[in-house]
């Protein structure tokens, strides 16, 4: 005889982003799989208020509600009411708040020893020995929703770690893989969010432009699957057909391909690795070929280097890194700095601060609010002491 497998209780932060209405079309689409019971947003009221009248869900919270918004009944407010709903019980708390602003929530659901399938990269960048050490200390278990990170996941399982020789991220290029260098300083926002292959927010979109969205998807790497920093690469596979690829010690190469969809790497996270039927659009690899794959020009992209250095550094450097792009990111959007800039800034930040211990979610924040304050002071002409 056999048993209908129970409904997967999920909690969704970042609910109005984009990963978190991917997710929401994915519970949607299984109802007999998933049960939506707590949703959080960041400031847009109507669009949750929409997503907890479409589910039925009981606990909701804002974390910036907007004073002249009105949220629905029962809606609570503030990063504390997000962190009681990201640690309520449930079966997987997926994380879809982007930056730095997701660290309190996310260890919230680990202290609870709740499955976290995360989309924020950022959390690990910048806190990644703090976080697994919570996670050993609670049971918590953390599965990686990044396309890449997911790629690397599914060629990983059931092999031997020790079996492993190399990781390879794959990245598109953005949209600058061929604009001529002299031409950088000159790029727009408009320019810089116009991605060839993928559909994302502003800011994943801009870091994929700068890559320094992969210089912190390596980082992400390391804590992910404890691979050294020297055996995980980066190639550029324009298509994003090639998701990521794993080199085993004996010559093998396992990759994972697929139509750029986020909704697979989603769903196969909260469904703890189970493959539903029909969640994306079907590859044919005859319409795909060829599938080209270039070397990663580090004079191009310099992000990749610096991330990596960041890495082996260790301590608060991932953080800064992490930190440091995001308010450089900020700073181009809104016509403080140039393009060609951004890794500068970061650079910069990183060269100014000194090493320090990142045992501590307070050390961490606050070497997380010195990088924004030296990127903010640089861009404003001045340079904050420490």
């Amino acid at each position: 005889m056999t048993y209908p497998t129970p409904r997967r209780r999920v909690v969704l932060l970042g609910a109005t982003g984009s990963i978190g209405r991917q997710a929401c079309d994915v519970i949607a689409r299984f109802p007999d799989r998933f049960e939506l019971v707590g949703a959080v947003a960041g400031r847009d009221a109507a669009a949750l208020d929409a997503i907890a009248r479409r589910f039925g869900v009981a606990r909701t919270a804002l974390v910036h509600p907007d004073p002249s918004a009105v949220p629905h009944v029962g809606c609570a407010t503030g990063i504390d009411a997000a962190c009681e709903i990201a640690a309520m019980d449930a079966d997987v708390v997926c994380v879809a708040i982007t930056g730095a602003a997701a660290i309190r929530p996310t260890l919230a659901a680990i202290d609870a020893g709740v499955t976290v399938a995360s989309a924020t990269k950022e959390v690990l960048v910048m806190a990644g020995d703090l976080v697994k050490a919570r996670a050993a200390a609670s049971g918590a278990r953390i599965i990686t929703i990044d396309s890449e990170h997911s790629a690397l996941w599914q060629c990983l399982r059931g092999e031997d770690p020790a079996s492993v020789s190399r990781l390879v991220l794959t990245a598109s290029g953005g949209p600058f893989l061929r604009r001529p260098l002299d031409t950088f300083a000159s790029i727009t926002p408009a320019e810089a969010m116009a991605h060839p292959t993928w559909n994302m927010g502003t800011k994943i979109t801009i870091d994929s432009a700068t890559m320094m969205n992969k210089g912190l998807e390596i980082i992400e790497a390391h804590f992910l699957f404890d691979v050294p920093y020297a055996s995980i690469d980066v190639a550029i596979q324009p298509t994003s057909i090639i998701h990521s690829w794993v080199e085993f010690r004996d010559g093998a190469v396992i990759a994972q391909l697929g139509v750029p969809d986020m909704r697979v790497p989603i769903a196969l996270a909260l469904a703890d690795g189970e493959r539903l039927p029909g969640v994306g659009p079907r590859l044919d690899l005859r319409d795909a070929s060829p599938l080209e794959v270039l070397a990663l020009d580090g004079n191009r992209f310099p992000a990749i280097g610096l991330a990596r250095a960041a890495g082996e550094r260790g301590g608060l450097a991932p953080c800064v890194f992490n930190a440091a792009n995001e308010e450089a990111v900020a700073a181009f959007t809104s016509g403080q700095c140039r393009f060609d800039e951004i890794v500068s800034l970061v650079g910069a930040a990183l060269g100014a601060f000194d090493d320090g211990d990142a045992s501590t979610l307070e050390r961490v924040l606050d070497a997380d609010a010195w990088a924004r304050g030296f990127v903010r002071a640089n861009t404003a002409g001045a340079v904050p002491a420490r």
